[in-house]
């Protein structure tokens, strides 16, 4: 067995968490012969509840799980760690700003960038769930020069999985069917799925799909506003999804990236190839070659629909930077 994998989880004692915890404990995304250590952060008064968790973790007596701990702490939870998994965020109450949900998780990301910043280890990958991911994220990041840039990444795998189930229902094809999906821009209502680059069966969306009407706004709006119809269906937001979808895009960025392929996740847009202004989480199309090195696949068209859908995005992520632009360290 090789030394044990340090993953911080914050949020522990939520839905999202509780849906991942124990995957992660399985040995489920490292392998069979990886132990893993798991440092789970929760605020002091669900501290309880996540001493439950622990203990059904405990239970299951998963032969990979090396130790877990829990605290309120996050100077603890990201001692010396590998990955950090930021799921935990203020949700949006009734009559709430999106100004005023962005002020408040941007001291939960503060703190926990410069948490970040002073313990875990220089090459952690950080993965921001907690929303509004985009801009948390680069709070976080502006906060903990210390780690790598390129190493902080929102997650937008969610939005590609229902895009990809959608465009599979559509055409009536397995999803495995459906490769090319990428989510352009943030993690909100302006979101971009990308139809036109997108492939079915190794062939142009549109050649399958011949309804340009669909695809412009059925397709997209149903991606848009699927976490609002699975909280409107069963009165809680998505968090099994959420779960499977976050073990997706730390698959994405571990493993190489198949030939022809790529996924989507949001990152630093310095130095991208498509004109996205500097300094902000913006969701591209990506890879990982085998020797680990992370790019934004470069070259992909836009036509006047797609740029003009992008554009609003892009001008979304640039407000919030606004919004919280008191408290980033740039």
């Amino acid at each position: 067995m090789s030394q044990p994998i340090k993953i911080a989880i914050s949020g522990g004692a939520g839905q999202i968490a509780y849906n991942l915890l124990f995957r992660l404990a399985s040995g489920e995304l490292f392998g069979p012969n990886q132990l893993i250590e798991l440092q789970v952060l929760e605020v002091p008064n669900a501290l309880s509840a996540l001493e439950g968790v622990k203990m059904e973790i405990e239970d299951c007596a998963f032969p990979l799980l090396s130790s877990i701990k829990i605290c309120s702490d996050p100077y603890q939870a990201f001692e010396d760690i590998d990955y950090a998994l930021l799921i935990g965020a203020k949700s949006r109450g009734p009559g709430m700003e999106r100004r005023d949900l962005l002020q408040e998780n941007s001291k939960i990301f503060v703190n926990q960038g410069q948490a970040l910043n002073a313990v875990a280890k220089p090459s952690a990958k950080i993965f921001v769930v907690g929303n509004p991911c985009n801009t948390n994220c680069l709070i976080a990041l502006n906060n903990a020069p210390s780690l790598k840039r390129e190493n902080f990444y929102a997650m937008t795998r969610l939005d590609q999985n229902r895009a990809t189930f959608f465009l599979s229902q559509k055409s009536q094809v397995s999803t495995k069917d459906v490769s090319c999906v990428t989510i352009w821009g943030n993690h909100s209502a302006t979101q971009v799925p990308d139809f036109v680059n997108a492939k079915i069966s190794q062939k142009p969306v549109e050649t399958i799909i011949a309804d340009r009407q669909w695809l412009e706004k059925d397709f997209i709006e149903s991606v848009q506003k699927r976490g609002a119809a699975i909280i409107q269906a069963r009165g809680k937001s998505s968090a099994a999804s959420a779960a499977s979808a976050l073990l997706d895009a730390m698959r994405d960025r571990i493993l190489p990236t198949p030939t022809g392929q790529w996924f989507s996740t949001a990152l630093l847009s310095d130095g991208n190839p498509y004109g996205i202004e500097e300094g902000l989480i913006f969701s591209f199309p990506c890879r990982v070659e085998k020797n680990g090195q992370l790019s934004i696949v470069s070259g992909l068209k836009w036509d006047a629909f797609l740029e003009k859908k992008i554009k609003l995005t892009e001008q979304e992520l640039k407000e919030e930077r606004e919004m919280v632009s008191s408290i980033l360290k740039i």
